[in-house]
């Protein structure tokens, strides 16, 4: 059994480099993320530049963080039978995390995020779900959520109305098993458009919570992010507000725990920063580990993947916490 269970887009990253330009010509806010259908996804793909197909998806990348750091996670999200399915598939579970969704024989294809990285290191993304919006509520393990410690479920897929009933299915079981339960806002534009039930979530169904400070900024319809984490202080247990260069602060029983950033010597691409730092503080907590200690985890392991193309660890994370926690 895991001792962490993620719920997210199964994703393969397509990633390719260009100036802001681009990105202007062709419409695309730089620095967001956007949901695009199937005929869009084909029209940029061909517009696109060479680059590399890397598997992806916000929480089946932080799980693969959580398994590089040595934790036993397991991830649920769905396939379709195709070349793309084939990849992501085969590399979850290369990366050592369980992975028993059958893929989707009919419907639509695998899902697939295109990544432009322009020259600052920005990253911006257009995604088309594909095969992901059938994640239903058969596909959740009862058991597996009973036995984590932690149920992880990703923002990006609460606008898809099956996974929803997925995760709101998985959030009820975690409950009641005293499984905590993990939710990450993931993007502003998800936060616009379910800003109820994220708050909802937060009020008694979400025992920790990762936002960056748009989004947080966002939920509570404010540009005071000093009033938006006092507004989370008194919704979640733990708020865990990350802030890029400047660090994360962490919010809990009254507290505020500010931790700086790990140093980078360069950043080449920030996709699945936000990712990884929520894989490495999710594991730390499941270790049991301090608050504090949490976030410097995920600050090690977003670090060391902005220092990189592409949002799966390449460097052994196991041994960049122990040289710099121990």
């Amino acid at each position: 059994m895991p001792d962490i269970l993620a719920i997210g887009n199964a994703l393969v990253d397509v990633i390719t480099t260009a100036d802001a330009p681009f990105l202007h010509d062709h419409g695309i806010p730089k620095g967001t993320m956007r949901l695009i259908a199937a005929d869009e996804a084909e029209r940029l793909y061909a517009l696109m530049g060479a680059g590399k197909e890397i598997s992806g998806g916000s929480a089946a990348n932080s799980v693969a963080g959580i398994a590089a750091l040595g934790g036993s996670p397991a991830f649920i999200g769905r396939v379709a039978a195709d070349q793309l399915g084939e990849v992501f598939a085969h590399d979850i579970r290369a990366a050592g995390v369980a992975f028993a969704v059958p893929a989707m024989v009919d419907g639509p294809p695998t899902g697939r995020c295109l990544i432009v990285v322009t020259p600052d290191g920005d990253r911006t993304m257009s995604t088309y779900l594909g095969a992901c919006q059938e994640l239903g509520e058969a596909d959740v393990d009862d058991d597996a959520v009973r036995a984590s410690r932690i149920l992880y479920l990703e923002g990006y897929l609460w606008d898809p109305p099956y996974p929803r009933a997925a995760m709101r299915k998985a959030i009820g079981i975690a409950r009641a098993a005293g499984t905590k339960v993990a939710f990450t806002l993931s993007d502003v534009f998800c936060v616009e458009g379910h800003r109820a039930d994220f708050r909802d979530l937060l009020a008694g169904h979400v025992d920790v919570m990762f936002g960056n400070e748009a989004e947080v900024l966002s939920l509570y319809q404010t540009t005071d992010l000093g009033a938006a984490m006092a507004e989370l202080a008194t919704h979640a247990a733990i708020a865990v507000v990350t802030r890029s260069e400047k660090g994360a602060v962490v919010i809990a029983g009254g507290q505020q725990i500010v931790v700086p950033a790990e140093p980078v010597a360069r950043v080449v691409d920030t996709t699945g920063a936000g990712d990884l730092f929520a894989g490495g503080f999710l594991h730390g907590l499941a270790q049991g580990r301090s608050l504090a200690d949490c976030a410097r985890i995920g600050g090690i392991a977003a670090a060391e993947i902005i220092g990189h193309y592409g949002a799966r660890p390449e460097s052994d994370l196991r041994a960049l916490v122990a040289a710099r926690l121990g």
